[in-house]
């Protein structure tokens, strides 16, 4: 990202080509996952490392994230943190530009994705406790014989 230079402040002026920093945080995300960098399923860096990384306040990384995950490019796990979101390749990228053919599946795709992801490990986990219960009442069973 090299030139690009953030505004420090959250206005610009009318017609201004200076992104603000929230802005070229997403981009420089967003350039490490068409890179491969970044890879579905990898998980984006922390709160504060992007605001150590760009010298940013907590709410202006937040606005970033947000961003990528309206757009589809992360999604969130809950008490895990931010995620590469799985994007659909172009079965011939040979006519695509890099930016087109990595493009983020739609923001609802991505939604629908982690929605299911969670639904997985929310019955697997369910499937764990029955699991747990049934031993400890077989066990609760024969100790009271």
């Amino acid at each position: 990202m090299a030139g690009v230079v953030a505004t420090r402040r959250g206005r610009r002026p009318a017609g201004s080509g200076v992104p603000l920093t929230f802005e070229v945080i997403a981009e420089a995300l967003r350039e490490r996952i068409r890179s491969g960098e970044l890879r579905p399923c990898d998980a984006l860096p922390t709160q504060a490392v992007l605001m150590r990384e760009f010298g940013a306040s907590s709410l202006t990384v937040q606005k970033a994230m947000a961003l990528l995950k309206q757009e589809g490019w992360a999604v969130s796990r809950p008490g895990k943190g931010a995620f590469v979101a799985h994007y659909d390749h172009a079965d011939d990228t040979g006519d695509l530009d890099g930016r087109e053919a990595t493009a983020p599946a739609t923001g609802t795709a991505a939604r629908v994705e982690a929605l299911e992801r969670a639904l997985a490990e929310a019955a697997q986990q369910i499937a764990d406790l029955r699991g747990r219960i049934e031993a400890l009442e077989s066990g609760s069973g024969e100790r009271g014989r």
